[in-house]
Order: C-alpha cells, then structure tokens, then sequence
C-alpha cells in the first residue's frame, strides 16, 4: 500500500509516495510562479496552483504499481484566496508575501492594536496576512469581497478541490483570527481589526480528528484515483515541515532553509509576554503549539548572491563562502531583502539589505561568507525570540543539502544541527498526519518515532561558537543603527521624472503596473 503527500509550495509543488515505513518510493516537481503585477504585490493563479497538484500527483502515481490508501497534503500558509458561491476564484490569490498592505499594518502598530492582538493570541500581524489583505479589498477593491463567500488559504482551497467541502486547518486558521485555548475564531481580535463584516467569509476551522474528507467523483477522474479515497488536510506548510523532522514534543525546534526561512519550537503553551513577534500555531490535539518565525527572506537571497557574483550554482556559492574565512574579514551582512520588508523576529515593512565594513580588500568570497553568516544569524535571533530552551536544532529545506552551512548552522547557535533523511520534508509531515487522523498513529511523537530517521548530525566547534556569539551582538547592533536608514529611504523617491530608463527612453508617460 502507498500514500500520497502532497506539499504545495509557494514556488514549488511536490509530490511523494510513502511505503507503509514512511521511506519516499517517488517524487514528482513542478515548479510555481509568482506573478508581481506592482512593486510588492505577490500573486498566484488558483487555478494553475491546482492544475499543477494535478500534474505531479499523476507524475507521481505513473511511478508505483500500488493500490493509494490515502492522499494527505501541506500547502503554503497566510495569504487569501477568495471564492464565490459556486467554489470558483474571484481573484488571483494574495499571498503570504505581498506587501500592499503594510500602510494598514504601520496604521494599526501605531494605534496599539499588533501588540494588543499578540497578547490574546500570540501572533503579530504582517502585511501578508489575512486581515490585513481583507482590510486592504474592503478600502480597494469592495467588489471583489462582495463576489466572494470564502476567504480560504492555499490549503483550503485545495481541500475544496479535492472534496467539495470548505474549511480551514487550524494551523492556517491560528494567525490571525484564533483562539489558541478553544481553538476557535475569536471575536476579539476580529473586531479588533475592524473586520467583524468579515466574519461571513470565515470558513469552518477543522482540527486533529476532523482534517479529512472523501476524494469527490470530479477529482477523481481529474486525478486518476478512485471516488471516496479518503483525503486529509495536514497543517500547513510551516507545521507539516516541523513535523515532518520529528519537532513534535516541547522544546524541540526546526529551521526551514527554504524561500521563508523559518525557525518554529514546540511549546506546550502559550506565550505572549516579551516584545510582540513571530506567530503561534495551534500543532496538535494534545495542546502543543508551534512558536514560528517565518521570516520573508530565504534562500532567495542565496540566488540573489549568485546573480550578483556571476554563479551558476549553490554548491559553487558555497565552495566561494569556504574560501573566505569566519567573521568574512570583517564584513556584515543584513539579509532583508523582500520588498515586502521583514516580519519575525521584527516587523518593519521598510527593512533592506545592507552590506557594512565593505572596502576595496574584500572578495566576492568573503560577499558570499557575508551573506551565509546574515543568514545564519538570522536563525539565532529567531531562537532568541522563541524564548525556548533546546539543545538540537532540525534542518531542512533546500538550503540544508550544504554541508558548510549546516556546520555553519550548529557554530553560530551553538547547537547540535541535525538533517534526516527525507528529502521532502514537508510531505512527510502531511504522511505523519495523515496516519493520526484516521487513526493509524496514536499521535504525532509515536508517529515520527517510527518513521523519522537522522542522517547527519553536525556538532558546534566551542571556539567558533563563542567567536559568532560576539559576532552576533555587532549583527543586532548594526540591525538597529540601520533602522532609521531604512525608514529615511522608504520616503526617498524611486525614479526622477521624465529620466531615461535602461534602454534609453524617456519614462515619462509610460505606464507600469
């Protein structure tokens, strides 16, 4: 018997066929894209998400001989993906990383309200979330929102192809609206936003025990797989990585070296004291919730990097950074580089990339060093944040196949650094709880017990660890002299009218969306 694990990325969809051992027998890709119609607006067509889930499930299934007991699958998290009445997109979906609505987040920072919304759930707002997307259509956009009956994420939509039925995961469902006690939509916070209209558009929240549904006839033949099989929405992507790594019981803690780069621990409670940051994420029905920070800038900045450097691969980037030496001769690098700015382990949606100590001695090694060791502190400061105390630190992502940055990793936190040996890690998650909700697993921990195993694990070097530990007190500091640069060139203007642009025509007078 085989299961099929889908995990649809934001620039990527996979999907993976487990034995009944959780060892991956195939995998089949297709990769995404992510329209930017304006300067920060990041865009998905519903439709060619789903046709693409099509594409490497069938890919995926020409590969075994099988019979399919289940389908489970893990999607992108935030964002909005609005239908109608008849299940039908009215839009492209906004997602997680869009910034359109950063003006209404820095009004409702001002006015107290991130910081009072954090406190009952643990969440801080970002642009890309849900209530910050509504409240940005109801000002721009009123009717689109009066054609649409439901406000999913990327994972209930996909439910909603596969079984006509329309719900939220409580995962999806925890940042903004939920109630982490009673994991249930809170009031509260929906009239904190001003958004209490919107509670129409709000789809049924479906824990542990009531995630799956039954494959319809429509799906079915799309997908070549029987009508009825039974199919499981498994918490999305973020949660189903950690997992999908064994991250399961308190204290444990993950790193998703991937386009967010997002580092989530376990806690059995709730935290909202401290500086406002990150999210918390409803994680099982035992009462276990995920502390995540996910941030907007990953592994993007990598191939950045390499545009910038000429490189044609991540290994050479990695062979350049080994060249340089620890601390990249004295250069820093800041690695917000969305344009949607940073969400965890701070919100400021005016954030950038900056490069400090450069002179005429450094090498595009030492760029490339620089930009591993931003990255990488990255990672610390969200640990930091979380509040948690762990001795391991579980990698993945496509980022954790490099052997220097996972040693570069375990210096910089100081702590074990360990990969297992699933390549699809979120697709694992979605098996793991795929197996607990119809009951073939007693729970999450039991079910990684079995079939999560290491493959390597990577040790810290005391005397590099306590060098990066200085190194990251600088790395905060010049975060914090940045700032006010940040803020100073959010207000500087972009182009000077009527200049030439690249190709040596005027600008003036065309028009770009």
């Amino acid at each position: 018997m085989s299961v099929l694990a889908v995990d649809v990325g934001t620039s990527m969809i996979k999907t993976v066929v487990f034995d009944d051992d959780g060892t991956e027998v195939a995998v089949s890709r297709q990769a995404t894209h992510v329209h930017r119609p304006r300067p920060g607006w990041a865009e998905q067509d519903m439709a060619a998400v789903w046709n693409a889930v099509v594409r490497t499930m069938r890919g995926a299934l020409a590969q075994v001989r099988d019979e399919v007991r289940f389908v489970a699958f893990t999607a992108q998290g935030d964002g909005c993906w609005l239908v109608d009445d008849d299940g039908r997109p009215t839009g492209p979906a906004i997602l997680w990383s869009d910034g359109r609505a950063a003006p209404l987040v820095e009004g409702w920072r001002g006015a107290g309200v991130l910081d009072e919304a954090f406190r009952l759930n643990g969440s801080l707002t970002f642009p890309g979330l849900p209530n910050a997307i509504l409240a940005w259509l109801a000002e721009h956009d009123p009717e689109r929102l009066a054609r649409s009956s439901a406000a999913l994420y990327c994972g209930g939509w996909l439910f909603l192809r596969f079984t006509g039925e329309r719900a939220v995961d409580e995962s999806d469902a925890s940042a903004p609206f939920l109630d982490p006690s009673t994991r249930t939509y809170s009031p509260r916070v929906r009239s904190l936003f001003g958004l209490d209209w919107a509670e129409r558009l709000m789809p049924e929240v479906r824990g542990n025990g009531r995630r799956g549904g039954a494959l319809t006839a429509m799906a079915a033949a799309e997908l070549g797989l029987p009508a009825g099989l039974p199919v499981v929405m498994a918490p999305y992507d973020v949660a189903s990585t950690a997992i999908g790594v064994g991250a399961t019981a308190p204290g444990q803690a993950c790193t998703i070296l991937g386009t967010t780069l997002c580092t989530e621990v376990v806690r059995d409670g709730l935290d909202t004291t401290g500086e406002p940051s990150g999210l918390t994420i409803a994680l099982d029905s035992r009462g276990h919730l995920l502390r995540a920070f996910p941030t907007l800038a990953g592994t993007e900045v990598v191939t950045w990097a390499m545009r910038l450097l000429g490189l044609e691969t991540p290994e050479e980037f990695g062979e350049l950074a080994q060249r340089s030496q620890p601390g990249a001769r004295g250069l820093m690098f800041l690695p917000y580089l969305s344009p949607a700015g940073e969400r965890a382990p701070f919100l400021d949606p005016g954030a950038r990339g900056t490069l400090w100590g450069l002179d005429l001695q450094h090498e595009p090694a030492d760029v490339a060093r620089a930009v591993f060791e931003g990255l990488t502190f990255v990672i610390r400061d969200c640990l930091a944040a979380s509040g948690a105390a762990t001795g391991e630190l579980r990698v993945c992502g496509g980022g954790a196949v490099s052997d220097a940055w996972r040693r570069l990793i375990a210096d910089v936190t100081g702590l074990s650094t360990v990969r297992t040996t699933d390549s699809e890690v979120g697709a694992k998650g979605a098996f793991l709880s795929g197996l607990v909700s119809l009951g073939h697993e007693p729970d999450l921990t039991r079910a990684a017990e079995r079939h999560v195993r290491v493959r390597t694990t990577d040790e810290p070097d005391p005397g590099r660890a306590a060098f990066y530990a200085d190194r990251h007190e600088d790395f905060l500091a010049l975060r914090r002299a940045a700032a006010p640069g940040w803020e100073r060139m959010a207000r500087a203007p972009r182009t000077v009218p009527g200049s030439l642009d690249p190709v040596g025509g005027a600008t003036e007078g065309k028009h770009h969306d």
